[in-house]
């Protein structure tokens, strides 16, 4: 009950009988003890002594949707006296929020923490078929009330919003701050600076391996930024990762005794037929130079029918080119929409840009024009204008895994070149190989006849 609602009572008129202040404080308590369990949990929440608290962290595994792939953690605290347990969760949003989309396609995502009951979403996280693993954290009472502190410090409607970030800022680094909080700094100070086992990008695409598209598209738009190494403390924007290293730590008390973080582990459900997080990244590039490889044999199919004059295969050379145009040409947009005007500053400096950017989408009407057959003017004929056009996707592609051998240019862009690179050999290269064969035996056939014949 709150303190206008108590404000309220002790102001009735004296001109109301006491019979019905009696009935009124009655229905009021009645509905105070019904309440129980909401109200008296957060005041307990907020009151209870550290000796009757219990915090743990519970680490939830991958879900079906692509923002779940990489799992998620939240806080739980228990208190005894009242018998409540309350998560504390950093990764609320709603997809009704105020330009929730906008936001996210600039990058400036909020996020908020809220607190609710530890049993609904313990059955959430079951009935979506996800991992549920606990850990019971070894504080003293002082400790622990000093972590319920923080946890219901956030709660509040000033401090609960945050502007999200995948690796800097998520629910996953909130909780390893405040276990840092809860260490006295000595978990920050193990993992602040020792080396992490992979880069950003690694760690992405140990989650998101199963799925071929979802793991070249990301992987495409993801920049240099995330190839540099990590340290440990970078590596725990997972949630797994955090389960994984508090596991293992131990600290030193506030009395000098050397005592372990987590007291016990307790696995509440285990996913059925879920794809693995990969404990090693494997490489993807020879899946994308077999699918690359693949679309280039079916282009140099469709060439072939081409050359032999069927119709079928002008269109199916020409509409296939467009198709491709539409993909690489769109991938492209997006990447440089997320490098010049955006806060994605993880895709910030990609250079698949140079070969595959908005440029593409010129093969979206060439190809449709070379379909139809109608070139006109055979010098800029759609045909040529293609080859032009996969020439310099060849040529880029080419360049772009040169200039990693400079020092300024890391990025790991080998799954995307694995790709790309088969097709515009195919459709710009070989052409223009065939074509300077023509040339070289038209002039062979001038030479034969006396050389070039003059007007």
């Amino acid at each position: 009950m709150s303190t206008d609602g108590l404000t309220r009572i002790t102001q009735i008129p004296h001109t109301i009988p006491m019979k019905t202040i009696r009935k009124s404080l009655f229905l009021a308590l009645s509905l105070a003890a019904l309440s129980g369990i909401s109200g008296g949990a957060y005041l307990s929440a907020q009151t209870a002594p550290g000796e009757y608290l219990t915090v743990k962290a519970a680490v939830m595994g991958p879900g079906d949707e692509l923002y779940f792939w990489w799992g998620h953690i939240g806080l739980i605290i228990e208190d005894s006296l009242s018998g409540s347990s309350r998560f504390y969760d950093w990764g609320v949003f709603s997809f009704n929020s105020d330009h929730f989309f906008t936001n996210f396609a600039l990058g400036r995502l909020i996020y908020c923490c809220a607190a609710s009951s530890s049993k609904a979403n313990f059955d959430y996280y079951t009935a979506h078929n996800r991992d549920i693993t606990v850990y019971t954290l070894n504080l003293s009472p002082q400790k622990k009330a000093e972590v319920r502190r923080l946890a219901e410090n956030n709660i509040l409607p000033e401090n609960r919003d945050y502007l999200y970030h995948h690796f800097k800022d998520n629910c996953a680094t909130r909780i390893r701050d405040i276990i840092d909080e809860a260490t006295g700094g000595q978990f920050k100070a193990r993992y602040g600076e020792a080396p992490g086992r992979y880069t950003y990008r690694q760690h992405v695409r140990r989650h998101t391996w199963f799925s071929p598209f979802f793991d070249w598209f990301l992987n495409f738009l993801m920049g240099q930024n995330i190839d540099e190494p990590t340290t440990v403390w970078q590596e725990l924007f997972l949630p797994a990762e955090i389960g994984s290293r508090i596991a293992d730590f131990t600290y030193t008390d506030a009395a000098g005794a050397e005592r372990p973080l987590v007291t016990s582990v307790e696995i509440l459900n285990k996913a059925i037929n879920r794809p693995a997080i990969l404990e090693v990244p494997r490489k993807q590039w020879p899946r994308s130079l077999t699918l690359g490889t693949a679309i280039a044999a079916l282009m140099a199919f469709f060439m072939w029918l081409r050359k032999k004059k069927s119709t079928a295969g002008r269109v199916l050379l020409g509409v296939s080119q467009s198709i491709l145009g539409l993909f690489f040409g769109f991938a492209g947009f997006l990447s440089f929409f997320l490098m010049t005007v955006t806060n994605h500053d993880y895709c910030f400096n990609n250079y698949n840009i140079l070969f595959v950017n908005p440029l593409l989408f010129a093969a979206i009407p060439w190809g449709i024009q070379a379909a139809r057959g109608k070139n006109a003017d055979k010098r800029f004929s759609p045909e040529r204008l293609l080859r032009i056009l996969w020439m310099y996707v060849c040529v880029a592609a080419v360049l772009s895994l040169g200039i990693r051998l400079l020092p300024w240019f890391y990025q790991q862009n080998q799954v995307t070149v694995a790709l790309v690179l088969p097709i515009a050999i195919v459709l710009g290269a070989l052409p223009f190989a065939a074509t300077t064969k023509k040339i070289k035996k038209d002039l062979r056939s001038d030479n034969s006849l006396g050389g070039p014949r003059r007007s």
